[in-house]
């Protein structure tokens, strides 16, 4: 790295993926069982099975992705960021992005050809998963660890690992929901869903700080909006499986506010960009969910996508993330979000902290 802190930085801007066209669903789906972050049985077992849930799973993610002409959006969603975020960063010639999806293209090892012929005096890897987890995060930093090993990529390489109440993030979810509660008011007291991703009980029990990321985020938004009077409560979607996972679900939030004849804001906190679980589970399937149950009114906010406070607090990770790297030269490429680095992100458990 030079000296006068100008050399070329990397951006490499993680994310899920999705199928990009119909015939991509099964071997996208194959591709997230056979993570053994998310599987957690040893090879030759976990492909066998994977490809197993991957077909069984093949009917239900179909339809879902029949409301999305057959396709997932979170790519271009996510190259839209990519550019936004260049724009910010302002000086192309010192920072470049790029992206890199987790179980579809374009994968870490098609882009980590891209970087080397960058040839970066730096890499910043900055996840767009506000909340850090084994199951995201991690995984998506050992996959890249691994492409870079593959090609000879030797860069010293830094990581955001998360920004659960990153100012600009929790600042543009507030002003969405300033926006609409008034309107949602009209049918009562409005009561506000913090809707993430679920995990099972036994990936937080094993020290993931994930769920505690998620509750952090919802009580730094509530404080942003300087109303204690609000209704508010923090739950979890997208639940499968047999195993017992966190709670409350958001399904049986839903269920309680019609009960209680609220109507209901619903506010995505783990996503930062439109893709199925927000316009297939949310937008269609939630809204349904909430007109059977007898919820007088239901809207949600939109992800914060490219809003520019949003844009602003990534950039700002990002150079403070160089600055940092660069006065003390350090290097974490090797130690993806060990406990110092994630330290000032979120407690975390001694399980966690034992853990590479």
């Amino acid at each position: 790295m030079s000296e006068t802190g100008n050399g070329r930085v990397a951006v490499i801007l993680f994310n899920l993926g999705g199928p990009d066209q119909p015939s991509a669903i099964r071997p996208f789906l194959f591709n997230l069982f056979n993570d053994p972050a998310i599987l957690t049985i040893p090879w030759p077992l976990r492909p066998i099975l994977a490809w197993v849930l991957a077909s069984k799973r093949l009917g239900p993610a179909t339809e879902i992705y029949n409301h999305l002409d057959g396709c997932s959006p979170l790519l271009s969603n996510t190259q839209a960021q990519a550019q936004a975020l260049q724009t910010v960063l302002g000086d192309g010639e010192r920072f470049r992005t790029f992206v890199v999806m987790r179980y579809w293209h374009p994968f870490a090892n098609e882009v980590v050809e891209a970087v080397k012929a960058y040839d970066p005096d730096r890499i910043v890897l900055l996840p767009l998963y506000p909340q850090w987890s084994t199951t995201t995060t991690a995984s998506s930093f050992r996959s890249w660890r691994r492409a870079c090993r593959q090609v000879g990529l030797d860069r010293p390489t830094n990581s955001v690992c998360c920004y659960p109440v990153e100012p600009g993030f929790v600042g543009t979810i507030a002003e969405f929901i300033r926006e609409r509660l008034p309107e949602l008011s009209r049918y009562g007291r409005p009561r506000v869903l913090f809707s993430a991703h679920g995990l099972p009980k036994r990936v937080i029990e094993r020290g993931d700080p994930y769920q505690w990321q998620c509750e952090q985020t919802a009580a730094a938004i509530v404080a942003a909006l300087k109303s204690p009077d609000l209704d508010w409560v923090n739950c979890y979607q997208s639940r499968v499986g047999p195993l017992e996972w966190i709670g409350p679900a958001t399904d049986a939030e839903l269920e309680r506010a019609g009960h209680d004849h609220r109507p209901v804001l619903m506010v995505p906190i783990a996503f930062v960009s439109e893709h199925s679980e927000t316009l297939v589970e949310l937008d269609i399937e939630y809204r349904a969910l909430a007109a059977r149950c007898g919820v007088p009114a239901y809207l949600r906010v939109p992800t914060v996508g490219v809003s520019p406070l949003f844009m602003s607090g990534l950039a700002a990770l990002v150079r403070s993330t160089v600055t940092k790297a660069e006065s003390s030269l350090r290097d974490d490429s090797d130690r993806s979000c060990l406990p110092e680095t994630l330290g000032h992100c979120g407690r975390l458990s001694d399980g966690l902290a034992q853990r590479k």
